[in-house]
């Protein structure tokens, strides 16, 4: 039955691929959330949400961890009920069927495979421009065989260099803080204390929502932590903890940076909006006017670090999709192995790390690699949350898998939390949803094959 953690080695055994290992703890599963999404996530988009809301960015990241929480609290109800390493997928799978998962898992795909090519891509133009005599692409192909060679090493060892880097960028973020408040109590703020939270000329609903459907695309990858389910010390309840907290935690990170960076900002949000091409250096302008070049450089190195292990989570969450999926028949069935060595799956984390340095290299080879591939990355996750959403209704109230499935919990914030997901949606670029779309259509020719060859199959006497 979904439900029990021994089930799914039990399954691993019957089918010859093997069981993951439980060896992460309450912690290592944070330091991956965390990881994957970056402590210092706001920085690239500082500009951006200050032009779109008017200036009321640290709002912005409130309402969005708040928008956010209706997507982690569904991913605690369903990681308990199928504490599985496929996430979305397996939980789909159960909730809405056969069909439904495997397209959550395809979406999910999307985002897992190409999110990791952004981080790289952003590690390795902050190197090339640290060493400039190296080639971008040389950077970024660098950065990927490294942290290949970490996840295949072991989930474990993964971790614990993942919770040094963690480290490190956290220790950046507190330098950033502290030398923040020192500037502001030695040289004051350049607006009110109040404009990061009700922005310039007042407070504009419309002018902040705007600014979320960009903001939660920091948050993606603490999802990421489901997919480590099977590996857990503790269980499918310490993994929803896990994901609750990271979110929390990021929210929290978030709305102090900008907060700060806000209250520096030597440009107002009206002269970002006229000067969009300042728009994306404008949290390192604002470190260099307040505080000066040491800090700047300091942070750029902190990305650097910090974005080639985001993609560490990332490549390491998309080889537990892709052996789920291949474990359940719906990938080749190579790749559902796990070594006998290290524990991981290797030949999954192997396909996933070809596909992610295919593109990244390909990114970093053209002037419009980093715009490319970031214009495609959320439609995969955003249609794998609203599956997610709609795996809960299923589950708890349509097919009432649970003794007394709660109207709030299992109803009104998965509905809220759906239709969160699918504002965002409407609200991304058009190249975003033609790709996701395209994808989308792809998965469902792959689904009407294999159900083909189901249907056309021999059965068993």
């Amino acid at each position: 039955m979904p439900g029990t953690d021994g089930a799914t080695a039990d399954e691993g055994a019957r089918s010859g691929t093997g069981a993951l290992r439980r060896t992460l703890s309450f912690r290592d599963l944070v330091v991956y959330g965390l990881l994957f999404i970056a402590p210092m996530a706001p920085v690239g988009i500082f500009g951006t949400l200050q032009a779109t809301s008017h200036g009321a960015i640290t709002s912005v990241y409130l309402v969005a961890t708040v928008a956010m929480a209706f997507t982690a609290y569904s991913y605690a109800q369903m990681v308990q009920v199928v504490p599985k390493a496929g996430s979305v997928y397996a939980y789909a799978r159960v909730g809405l069927g056969e069909g439904a998962g495997f397209v959550a898992g395809w979406m999910a795909m999307l985002d897992y495979l190409l999110i990791p090519a952004v981080a790289y891509l952003f590690s390795g133009i902050a190197l090339h421009a640290l060493v400039p005599q190296v080639h971008q692409w040389v950077w970024t192909a660098l950065a990927v065989v490294v942290t290949t060679l970490l996840n295949l090493w072991g989930v474990r060892t993964a971790a614990v260099v993942g919770f040094a880097v963690l480290a490190l960028e956290v220790v950046v973020l507190v330098v950033f803080v502290v030398a923040a408040v020192w500037a502001l109590v030695a040289h004051g703020a350049q607006r009110g204390w109040a404009v990061p939270l009700t922005g310039e000329g007042g407070f504009s609903l419309d002018a902040v929502l705007a600014a979320v459907s960009v903001a939660v695309l920091s948050y993606l990858g603490f999802d990421a932590i489901a997919s480590f389910a099977e590996e857990a010390s503790g269980g499918s309840r310490l993994v929803a903890r896990a994901v609750v907290t990271c979110l929390v935690a990021a929210g929290v990170l978030f709305a102090v940076q900008t907060y700060l960076a806000a209250l520096l900002a030597p440009m107002s949000a009206a002269e970002l909006a006229a000067r969009p091409g300042e728009q994306g250096a404008a949290f390192y302008t604002t470190v260099d006017a307040a505080v000066g070049g040491w800090l700047h450089d300091l942070v750029a190195v902190s990305k650097a670090i910090g974005a080639a292990f985001a993609a560490l989570a990332g490549q390491a969450a998309a080889g537990r999709l892709l052996f789920a999926m291949a474990r359940d028949r719906r990938l080749p069935g190579a790749i559902a192995k796990v070594d006998a060595g290290s524990g991981v799956p290797r030949r999954a984390l192997l396909g996933a790390a070809s596909v992610t340095l295919v593109a990244a290299v390909w990114a970093a080879t053209r002037d419009d690699g980093l715009d490319q591939l970031s214009s495609i990355v959320n439609v995969g996750a955003l249609t794998a949350f609203g599956l997610l959403h709609a795996s809960v209704i299923g589950w708890f109230r349509v097919r009432r898998r649970a003794a007394a499935p709660s109207v709030l919990r299992h109803v009104v914030v998965p509905l809220v939390g759906l239709a969160v997901v699918v504002a965002v949606i409407v609200e991304a670029s058009r190249t975003a949803q033609a790709v996701g779309g395209v994808w989308l259509l792809v998965g469902l020719v792959v689904l009407a094959v294999q159900y083909l060859r189901a249907r056309s199959a021999p059965s068993d006497p």
